[in-house]
C-alpha cells in the first residue's frame, strides 16, 4: 500500500502552537492533504498523552485511529473528495540541553514507540530526570546518547530520529550547538540511528555532500505548529500499513517500500543562509568567510546557515548521489501559491475560500502539487493555478532566501506582473 506520512508534528501543549492543534484537527488536516499517517507529536506531556488515550483507539500493529463517533463528526468538515484513512503514531520530540566535551550541546530528537504501555513507562522515566509537565516538546538536561539508551531499554523496537539536523540552534548538527557527526553525539549507541530528519532547509542533495549521512534514511515532516502546516514536508511510503513495517522501511531503506520524500525548497526555510535579522545582514557562505563570520552591522558572530554548515562538513562533490539515495520532490505549499496568484496574505479569507474550493474540486492539497496534470488542476476555475504548480514542478521559481529565523520568499510568476 503506498502512503503519505508525516511524523513530526506538535500539540496544543506545545509553545508557540496554535489553540487548535488538537487530534480532531491533525485528523481534518491529515485528510485535506491526503496524509495517512501522522504522529501524535508530545507523548510525552501528561495533558495530551491524556487526551491521546481518551480519543484514540488501536487499529493497525502499533498505529490508532480516532475513535468512530468523533471521526464521524470530524469527517463531516473534510469535502468528499478528500476522505481517506488516517492512523496515528506514537511520536514526540525532545529537547536535549547538556554539556559535553566542554561544550553546551543542544539538540531535538524525535522518539517513537509501538504502543501505550511502552509510551507511558518511557514517560515515567523522564518524568524522574526532568520536567515533561510545563511544555509538549519538554527540555530535559540529558544527554543524547543517554536518551537513546532510556529508549531502548523500554523496548527494543522503539526508536529515535535526530530531528531537522541542520538547524543551527537545536539539532545535532548545528552551527550553534551541534556536533561535526551523528557519531560524536551518540558514540556507542549510533549503529541505532538509522534515519535522519533534513528539517525545513535543506534537501536530500544537501545531506548526500556528507558521507557520513550515506548510512542513513533521510526523512522529512512538517515539524507542524498548526494543524494547516502538517504535510509541508512528508514521507513516501510502499508498505503494510503498521509500526514495525514503517520502522523497517526507513531502517533498511529499501527503495521499493520507502519511496521518498516531500520537501520545502531549502531556501524557502528560515535557516538557509547566514545572517543577522535584527540587522537585515543575509550573506551567502562565501561572504561570511570573507566576513570573517562577523555581521558588519553590530559587529557580533553572525548566525551561520545551514548552507554553511553543510559547505563546512561536505566532503563529497556537489550532484553525487550516495547508493543509498531516494528521490525527492520539491514542493510550495499551495495556499502560498493562492497567495501570489491572489495578491493577498497566505492566510487571508480569499486565499482560504480558493483554497476549499480546490480540494472540494480536485481532492487532497499532495496530490494537486505532485500528481495531477496542469489541465486537470485548471479544472478549479483560479487562473494561472496549472501554470504555477507546473512551474513549480519544473523549480522555475525564484526564491529571496530564508536567513537567522526569517522564512525565504518563493515567487513564481517573476517574468511578468499578475
Amino acid at each position: 500500500m503506498q502512503f503519505i506520512a508525516d511524523f513530526h508534528v506538535h500539540s496544543k501543549f506545545s509553545r508557540a502552537t496554535a489553540k487548535n492543534l488538537d487530534l480532531e484537527n491533525l485528523y481534518i488536516a491529515a485528510q485535506l492533504k491526503g496524509i495517512t499517517v501522522v504522529g501524535t507529536g508530545d507523548f510525552t506531556h501528561p495533558g495530551w498523552f491524556a487526551e491521546i488515550k481518551e480519543k484514540l483507539e488501536p487499529a493497525e500493529e502499533g498505529l490508532f485511529k480516532l475513535k468512530r463517533e468523533i471521526a464521524g463528526e470530524c469527517d463531516k468538515k473534510v469535502p468528499l473528495s478528500c476522505r481517506g484513512k488516517v492512523r496515528f503514531i506514537l511520536v514526540s520530540e525532545i529537547s536535549n540541553i547538556y554539556k559535553k566535551n566542554n561544550k553546551t550541546r543542544k539538540n531535538h530528537n524525535l522518539v517513537f514507540v509501538p504502543d501505550l504501555n511502552i509510551a507511558d513507562k518511557f514517560n515515567s522515566k523522564l518524568d524522574k530526570i526532568g520536567n515533561i509537565k510545563s511544555d509538549g516538546r519538554p527540555i530535559l538536561g540529558l544527554d543524547a546518547r543517554n536518551l537513546l539508551e532510556i529508549l531502548l531499554e523500554t523496548s527494543g523496537t522503539s526508536f529515535l530520529i535526530p530531528a531537522h539536523i541542520w538547524t543551527p540552534w537545536f539539532s545535532v548538527l548545528g552551527s550553534k550547538s551541534g556536533f561535526n557527526s551523528i557519531r560524536e553525539c551518540f558514540e556507542d549507541l549510533t549503529p541505532h540511528i538509522f534515519a535522519a530528519e533534513t528539517g525545513l532547509s535543506s534537501d536530500p542533495p544537501m545531506n548526500w555532500r556528507v558521507s557520513s549521512l550515506d548510512n542513513l534514511t533521510l526523512v522529512s515532516n512538517s515539524d507542524a505548529h498548526s494543524p494547516l502546516k502538517l504535510g509541508r514536508e512528508a514521507n513516501l511510503f510502499n508498505t503494510r500499513l503498521s509500526y514495525s513495517a514503517i520502522r523497517e522501511a526507513m531502517k533498511t531503506g529499501d527503495p521499493n517500500h520507502f519511496l521518498g520524500t516531500f520537501e520545502f525548497y531549502p531556501e524557502e526555510g528560515k535557516y538557509y543562509l547566514d545572517g543577522h535579522r535584527k540587522c537585515s545582514v543575509c550573506f551567502w557562505p562565501q561572504k561570511t568567510l570573507k566576513n570573517k563570520g562577523i555581521c558588519p552591522v553590530c559587529g557580533k558572530p553572525l548566525t551561520a546557515g545551514v548552507l554553511y554548515r553543510v559547505e563546512e562538513l561536505a566532503d563529497r562533490p556537489k550532484h553525487e548521489k550516495p547508493k543509498r539515495a531516494h528521490p525527492y520532490y520539491s514542493m510550495v505549499p499551495l495556499v502560498n501559491i493562492l497567495s501570489e496568484i491572489l495578491k493577498v496574505g497566505p492566510g487571508s479569507k480569499k486565499v482560504m475560500n480558493n483554497y476549499n474550493a480546490a480540494l472540494d474540486i480536485l481532492g487532497p492539497e499532495l496530490s494537486i502539487l505532485h500528481n495531477l496534470e496542469p489541465e486537470a488542476i485548471d479544472k478549479a476555475g483560479i487562473p494561472l493555478l496549472g501554470e504555477a504548480v507546473k512551474r513549480m514542478r519544473r523549480k522555475e521559481i525564484d526564491i529571496s532566501p530564508g536567513y537567522d529565523g526569517e522564512f525565504g520568499r518563493v515567487k513564481i510568476f517573476k517574468d511578468f506582473s499578475l
